[in-house]
This record gives C-alpha cells, structure tokens and sequence, in this order.
C-alpha cells in the first residue's frame, strides 16, 4: 500500500529574503520551488563532503518546526489544513523578534535564537495546539522511532498528547543546516557557517510567517504548498 502525503506547520523565511538564499544555498534544496541549488563555493572547497554533511536537513528544507510532521486524520483534507492555516495567521497575535545567530544544538549546526523568547514560545504552543484536530494518532511504529525509553516523562508526555516530544516547555527554535557531528568536526564545520552568516548582518529576525510543508511518500523532500503572513495586533 502506498504510504500518504505527510504535512507539518513550519516558519521558513520569505522566499528571496537574506536567510531564505543562505539556508537553502547551504542546503542545495529550494523547499518553495522544489529545485536542487548549488552549494556556495566556500563550503566545498572546505568540507569535500558537504552534500552528505547536509543530507539530513536537506529532506526537510530550510525551516523552523512549529509542529512537527504528521498524517492527517480521518475525515481531513489538505484543504482544510490549508484554511485552517490561514485562519490562524488572521488571528492578531505578537510577533516574535529574534536576534539568529549559528550555533551548535544537540550536536547539529543550526540558526537558533541567541536567547529565549516567550512570544515565540507561545506561538508554536500554539501551533501545536491549533492544527492537532488535522493530526492522526501516531502508529506504534511512530512512535517507537522517537525512542520514548531515552526521553524524560515529561518528554514522553508529549509525544503521547501531541505526537512530538519537544513542545511546549521543551520547544527549542532552530533552523538546521547539518546533521549530527562529532565534536571535533562540529567546531569547524560551526566556524565555517558562523563566518558566512555573521556576513549577512541579520541582527532581527521577525517570525512573521507559516507555511504548510508536505512530503508525498517516505523517499521524498518536503515542499511548501501554502505560506502566510501572520498579523500582527493593531496600534492602541
């Protein structure tokens, strides 16, 4: 049987902006368009073996989970995950503001926050409440993926309420651009991505955005299918 469509609700920077051609350059994927893109010069002429260095990330597109990967539910549509999106984005609500740097998180190279900020964790919250009527249960083999016997109890309480382990509390914003690499691998590699991203002077960065991801089968990369803007409340 042929598996379904899997979607997630994810922030992925405006097509064309500054930090949408540095992810997507540094991940050789356009998520918006589907196209493969060539790798800056700089990282394969220093690290020969980038396209694996990134391979991980890569099947996702350049993004920041808001709620993570999911089946649809019975009696949903992705038109109805598509609505139900844009209705959320026309609901006035703060937008985060971040200052992104480059940074090592849990032994991968990410865009991350410099610091927390409450208003983005509570947009995600939100998400992940949100858009859980679209969600189908996880299956047994979901969920032994996420290796619940390593997570902590809170952590496994997520995964069984909301089909992911890291939300609410245990959200953390980050834009990955490698996956996991040894320590002595990880200082150079960061040094690297730090360098040429600390050239583009991103010093704010508004979390303004949401975009519907879809994988079509197990083997394919993500793709953006629908993206809004999310409003922001109205002066006093």
């Amino acid at each position: 049987m042929t598996a379904p469509p899997r979607y997630a609700i994810y922030y992925a920077p405006e097509p064309g902006s500054q930090l949408d051609r540095f992810g997507t350059q540094c991940l050789g994927y356009d998520a918006h368009s589907g196209e493969e893109l060539p790798f800056p010069s700089d990282l394969t002429e220093s690290l020969p073996d980038w396209r694996e260095v990134s391979g991980e990330p890569r099947k996702y597109g350049f993004h920041a989970t808001l709620k993570a990967p999911f089946f649809l539910a019975s009696g949903t549509t992705e038109a109805a995950l598509i609505e139900a999106c844009e209705g959320f984005a026309r609901t006035p609500r703060p937008i985060p503001l971040i200052r992104p740097v480059v940074d090592s998180i849990g032994g991968f190279i990410a865009v991350v926050p410099t610091e927390p900020v409450a208003e983005l964790t509570r947009l995600a919250a939100d998400c992940v409440r949100d858009f859980d009527a679209y969600r189908a249960p996880l299956s047994d083999a979901d969920r032994a993926r996420r290796q619940p016997a390593a997570l902590t109890p809170r952590q496994r309480d997520y995964l069984d309420r909301w089909g992911y382990p890291y939300v609410m509390e245990e959200f953390r914003f980050h834009m990955t651009l490698t996956g996991r690499l040894t320590a002595g691998r990880r200082e150079i590699v960061l040094t690297m991505l730090g360098n040429s991203f600390s050239g583009l002077g991103l010093k704010q960065l508004a979390i303004d955005r949401i975009a519907v991801f879809r994988q079509d089968n197990p083997a394919a990369r993500f793709r953006v299918i629908g993206s809004v803007t999310l409003s922001a409340p109205r002066p006093a």
